[in-house]
């Protein structure tokens, strides 16, 4: 085993799980977890700790707003206040009034179902990136999130490791390639391979400890 063999089986094995995983969230092709995925997306897309969206993505389900039509017919304060339990306060308006929205654009043009926005983008995965960003809150970033996660039940998205995946590779000094990066994953799925990539982006404690255990 290759040192850059050895990196990626330390990083998988103290960092290995998706962030859908960490929200709670059993990610399947139906409805209610693909929307759910889109709302923890919106959420972590914003300049706040990912434990926070984490914990504000398994506060909104506890409020019960885990489908498009629950959340569009939660008033205003409803929203806000599930937010603010999770611990969301420097973003809860704004982001109370982009979820209703969201909610409301998804039953309207998709009938609530994720799965009929896959279907308008024909396999495309840049079309599937756009589409994405229809919704109110969700940037490339959140679309790249979404789309890291989704891989893992929406097959046509796969690799998708995206340029905060590839930092994280980059400064684990594994290359930058994604084929490449999946095949020294050996079994382990893209979408479990990208979220422990992101964490090493996003905390340098665990690009530097991941090294260490690799030797």
């Amino acid at each position: 085993m290759d040192r850059q063999e050895r990196v990626v089986r330390e990083l998988l094995s103290a960092h290995g799980r998706t962030y859908a995983d960490e929200a709670g969230i059993r990610l399947k092709d139906t409805p209610q977890p693909l929307y759910r995925l889109l709302v923890l997306a919106h959420l972590l897309s914003a300049r706040i700790r990912g434990s926070i969206a984490l914990a504000t993505a398994r506060a909104l389900h506890e409020a019960g707003l885990r489908d498009p039509r629950r959340m569009a017919e939660a008033d205003w304060q409803e929203r806000v206040d599930a937010l603010g339990r999770g611990g969301y306060r420097r973003y809860d308006e704004r982001t109370a009034t982009q979820l209703g929205e969201a909610a409301e654009l998804l039953t309207e043009r998709w009938g609530g179902d994720l799965r009929r926005l896959r279907r308008e983008a024909d396999g495309k995965v840049s079309e599937l990136r756009h589409l994405l960003q229809e919704f109110p809150g969700v940037g490339p970033a959140g679309a790249d999130i979404f789309l890291r996660e989704v891989q893992a039940v929406w097959p046509e998205a796969a690799p998708y490791l995206d340029a905060k995946a590839l930092q994280g590779a980059e400064r684990l000094k594994l290359p930058k390639d994604p084929d490449r990066l999946t095949e020294l994953a050996g079994r382990t799925g893209p979408a479990v391979l990208a979220a422990a990539l992101v964490r090493a982006a996003v905390d340098k404690d665990v690009a530097e400890d991941t090294l260490r255990r690799a030797g």
